[in-house]
């Protein structure tokens, strides 16, 4: 039976997910996750997507974007395809790393904006890879980070969602972060 084909309009904004095969690892380490991160930085720039949230946990990452010109699957088949085999190179592993192809969640952008930044950002605490909001504010693989101003991302577009948030960064940045406070 074919696939479904997707819709994949520019400008579409995407709830992405991506897990291993058999739930196993697709981060082994901060190489790893570095290294997908690279590819984050050249890419999303390059295909004209933003990057509004993001988080990595061992076995799977979300990521919520909007799609550029090219739409998300030519974006998603670089990155997925180079980071797979760059990543069975330097394990020494053949064969797929990826469960099936990415999942993808069209979703409507005032709606849903700032519940799935808050979703995927949370991520990391929920799945105990950091025990709290302070440790998720210095946690450099997820978009949190970011958005609170610890790390500078300049693929990831915070001025964006930050003003859903409220209207002066401050402002934004205590709106967003009291949101978390409620939701953990």
């Amino acid at each position: 039976m074919p696939r479904i084909a997707r819709l994949d309009t520019p400008g579409l904004l995407h709830h992405v997910m991506i897990r291993g095969i058999e739930r196993r690892k697709i981060f082994n380490d901060d190489k790893d996750r570095e290294s997908f991160i690279e590819r984050l930085s050249i890419l999303l720039p390059e295909t004209k997507t933003q990057c509004y949230a993001w988080s990595f946990l061992s076995n799977h990452a979300h990521f919520l974007l909007k799609s550029g010109p090219s739409g998300i699957a030519s974006l998603m088949r670089r990155l997925l395809t180079g980071y797979a085999v760059s990543y069975n190179r330097r394990h020494k592993r053949h064969g797929q790393l990826f469960q099936n192809r990415y999942k993808s969640i069209i979703c409507q952008e005032d709606t849903y904006l700032q519940e799935l930044v808050r979703y995927i950002h949370l991520n990391p605490l929920r799945a105990k890879i950091v025990v709290d909001l302070k440790e998720l504010d210095r946690y450099s693989y997820c978009g949190h980070s970011a958005l609170i101003g610890k790390k500078k991302r300049e693929w990831q577009d915070v001025e964006y969602v930050l003003g859903f948030f409220g209207r002066r960064v401050g402002e934004a940045r205590k709106g967003y972060r009291k949101e978390g406070d409620d939701l953990k």
